[in-house]
């Protein structure tokens, strides 16, 4: 069945509208018709399966039968920031990143970052958000993460103390990684992790002191260096398997 993501306010009472750019996938692409059956969310989680009603170039209206109860979300939030990086790999980190279940993505500016941009770029995150609902989309997401604005350094070590734990992969780092850390951890008390991942150049030493100050777990992810738009997604698959739900059910 089909998934569709449908702002709040489209939604009144068992009547659904489809006027973005859906519309034109719905009858061109996917040929749907009336009387077909599709799943419409409501971008804050709920679930509905609905009946297609009518059709035009404009505007798609569904008639909610049921609430569907599914929830394809991880029991964990896991929360990325992302060292900016060159070019167009920021597209491809969020993409991937959502498809494994992250909840939020905040770009940080750090020593090493060559990017020179505002703080503030709308239309790279405008972009990056599109970016993640269309991958949740294909996914069957239940939720959209949020790609918040690019923060300085100094605000991510305020924002990490907001969560249960904080991993860093270092490539310097030789003797820890992550089949240890989840050895050490009390998994009953994780709700939230944050991952920290630098930009292509890496971490600068005296950053890696400040994250170890405020109790963040430098882990390595193996023998090999990964690039950094790798890095992320890699890391977040290993907590997503040993924390979440990845891997399926015993």
């Amino acid at each position: 069945m089909h998934k569709f993501f449908v702002p709040k306010e489209n939604i009144n009472g068992n009547d659904a509208v489809i006027d973005n750019e859906d519309v034109k996938h719905i009858y061109r692409v996917l040929r749907l018709q009336v009387g077909n059956k599709i799943s419409i969310n409501n971008c804050e989680g709920k679930e509905y399966i609905g009946e297609i009603t009518y059709i035009d170039k404009k505007v798609v209206n569904v008639n909610l039968l049921e609430e569907n109860p599914i929830n394809n979300e991880s029991p964990i939030e896991v929360y990325l920031f992302q060292g900016l990086p060159k070019s167009t790999k920021m597209d491809l980190i969020v993409q991937k990143n959502t498809e494994l279940g992250v909840k939020e993505i905040t770009p940080i500016l750090t020593e090493r970052v060559v990017v020179k941009t505002e703080l503030k770029d709308y239309k790279k995150i405008d972009r990056w958000n599109r970016i993640a609902l269309e991958a949740c989309k294909q996914c069957k997401r239940s939720l959209v993460p949020q790609i918040n604005e690019t923060i300085e350094f100094d605000n991510l070590l305020e924002e990490l103390r907001k969560v249960d734990l904080v991993v860093v992969p270092y490539e310097n780092e030789e003797g820890y990684g992550i089949k240890k850390l989840v050895k050490e951890v009390d998994k009953t008390h994780i709700n939230k992790v944050a991952i920290v991942i630098g930009p292509e150049g890496g971490f600068e030493e005296i950053e890696i002191l400040k994250l170890k100050e405020i109790g963040a777990k430098i882990v390595t992810l193996g023998p090999r260096i990964l690039r950094t738009e790798t890095a992320g997604f890699t890391c977040l698959s290993l907590i997503m398997y040993e924390l979440g739900d990845l891997g399926g059910k015993m």
